[in-house]
């Protein structure tokens, strides 16, 4: 059996997670669950002026899904939407030290931030109907 360590900054953001909570009336939410593990990370977003002027999450999982999911809400806060949307799960696991194999952790916490963003786009985009009228 392979000995894993954590890295101190996954440790950190496990042991003492930044804005772990479930917001209420959220601008956006997004959820991912792993195939693989069974890791689920819920991200809400709060966007203000275009900008994501609160973030927080919840998870059920490992001490990696926790830590990506907390240093997603760090990488995120404050950012344009589109510039949050470019946040990728190399940068999450790069933030992390996460090593090869646990990477998958970081792809959760991304993907979870990516739908709350499009989730909150698509709420707030007007559509129109098929006869040009606005939704």
């Amino acid at each position: 059996m392979e000995n894993y360590r954590y890295s101190d900054k996954v440790i950190d953001h496990f042991t003492n997670p930044r804005r772990c909570r479930k917001m209420e009336n959220p601008d956006g939410i997004g959820k991912v669950i792993s195939p693989g593990c069974g890791d689920a990370i819920w991200i809400y977003i709060r966007v203000a002026e275009d900008h994501i002027s609160d973030i927080s999450f919840q998870a059920q999982g490992c001490p990696n899904a926790i830590a990506c999911a907390s240093m997603v809400t760090e990488m995120a806060l404050g950012k344009h939407v589109d510039e949050a949307a470019d946040i990728l799960d190399e940068h999450v696991a790069q933030a992390l030290d996460l090593p090869d194999d646990k990477k998958e952790c970081s792809a959760i916490a991304a993907s979870a931030l990516h739908e709350a963003i499009y989730n909150y786009i698509f709420q707030h985009t007007e559509r129109k109907t098929e006869d040009g009228k606005t939704e």
